[in-house]
């Protein structure tokens, strides 16, 4: 069911600048939101998605740690199995925008600790 983390997302005061830092510090392109929105920014590093995304005071507040994003095939199973094992709701289900149905979602764990989940 898991297949390994695809998004780490770093909540930001100013999520373009937070990821032409980072760009310039590994060496690869900025990409931005495909919803054409200009909320979110992204790197691809090693396969893996760096996205950076605006604060929200509320949900993910600055300092607060980046949420990793388990790649899933099916977000609705997936998500249940971990409401069933302890998890509570954060955030989401939200589509990304892609045009491709691909939706994520945002769980708290037993321990306190935000988790992502990302699929279809």
């Amino acid at each position: 069911m898991f297949k390994g983390i695809r998004t780490v997302m770093i909540f930001s005061e100013d999520p373009e600048k937070s990821a032409r830092w980072w760009s310039h510090v590994l060496d690869t392109p900025v990409h931005r939101d495909v919803a054409g929105t200009n909320v979110y920014t992204w790197l691809d590093v090693a396969g893996i998605e760096m996205g950076f995304h605006m604060l929200d005071e509320q949900r993910n507040k600055r300092g607060g740690s980046p949420v990793p994003y388990w790649s899933v095939d099916h977000l609705e199973t997936a998500r249940e199995m971990l409401l069933g094992a302890g998890c509570t709701h954060h955030r989401g289900p939200l589509d990304v925008g892609d045009g491709t149905g691909r939706r994520i979602a945002q769980l708290v764990d037993p321990f306190g600790n935000i988790i992502g989940i990302d699929g279809y």
